[in-house]
């Protein structure tokens, strides 16, 4: 049987000539390759949902906005492999995979080495890698609100970066406790990991839920309150990964079936980089050993 290959062409990173040589460095084990094009928002949910009842393999070439619709839309038991293919990647190289699609691909292909991963969901949207409430969501809101450049594509880390100075500056770098952790307490805003690193800077891990495992459940971290002066400690955590769970100027769960949030106010909500809307709850929920992916020979 075949497998299928689905494709976001505005990834930032996917052009014509790479979804071309991504299909043959597959197809190259052997195996029948059918490329499946996104044409919109959403569609990927719909061909995987179609493509895991048709296909042994299912393959995925994009950011990962798309790996996210396509394990939002997968119905069967089907092995998934994942091709970077946007800016950040962040679940393939979280993965252990090549950042090269074409390396990716060749090591995805003919591999039967596979892991079963737990996912997150969120008022029943699955996430892969992060979720968020606050902070990091109006962030993306921020960047999205940009638009895409000239070619169509959303724009790269930098532009993260600059935004996120941006909305510290005009807060003054001072974050107030607008949420509720039910059973745990306050904070200024919520990190939900299902996998360390949480997402990338370039080339760069950061670890905001360092204990955070695909085989386990879901980690929270939810710094209490943020002033100016505890910024450096807050990036800190971040990159090099330590202090947060021990920290009494945080909340750090570890290894939850569930988590619900009660926001003071209407707050955003993102999950794998996609902006979700505002939100005044949120349930999180572990979804353990749910998705099958292909982890390949590296």
């Amino acid at each position: 049987m075949p497998s299928a290959l689905i494709v976001n062409p505005m990834a930032s990173a996917v052009t014509p000539e790479l979804s071309v040589a991504v299909e043959r460095a597959l197809a190259a084990a052997g195996e029948p390759i059918e490329t499946l094009l996104t044409q919109s928002a959403g569609h990927a949910v719909e061909l995987a949902a179609a493509a895991s009842h048709s296909y042994d393999r299912l393959y995925a070439f994009g950011g990962d906005g798309l790996f996210n619709e396509v394990v939002n839309g997968v119905e069967a038991d089907v092995a998934v492999g994942f091709v970077p293919g946007g800016g950040t990647s962040v679940l393939p190289r979280a993965l252990g995979l090549p950042r090269d699609p074409v390396a990716c691909a060749r090591a995805l292909a003919g591999s039967w080495r596979e892991q079963r991963i737990s996912l997150g969901r969120v008022n029943g949207r699955r996430f892969t890698f992060s979720a968020g409430i606050g902070l990091d969501a109006e962030l993306i809101r921020r960047v999205d609100d940009l638009g895409r450049r000239r070619d169509g594509k959303r724009p790269g880390d930098s532009t993260f970066v600059r935004a996120l100075a941006g909305l510290l500056a005009s807060r003054r770098g001072k974050l107030p406790t607008v949420l509720t952790v039910a059973g745990h307490g306050r904070a200024a805003l919520a990190l939900v990991a299902n996998c360390d690193p949480y997402t990338y800077i370039g080339p760069i891990p950061v670890h905001a839920a360092p204990q955070a495992r695909f085989e386990l459940g879901l980690d929270l971290v939810a710094p209490r309150s943020v002033a100016a002066w505890e910024l450096p400690r807050l990036a800190t955590w971040a990159l090099a990964g330590r202090g947060q769970a021990s920290s009494p100027h945080a909340l750090y769960l570890h290894d939850m079936d569930e988590i619900e949030v009660e926001c003071d106010i209407p707050l955003p909500l993102q999950v794998d980089g996609e902006d979700l809307g505002d939100v005044e709850e949120a349930r999180f929920e572990a979804e353990r050993d749910t998705l099958r992916v292909i982890v390949g020979d590296t």
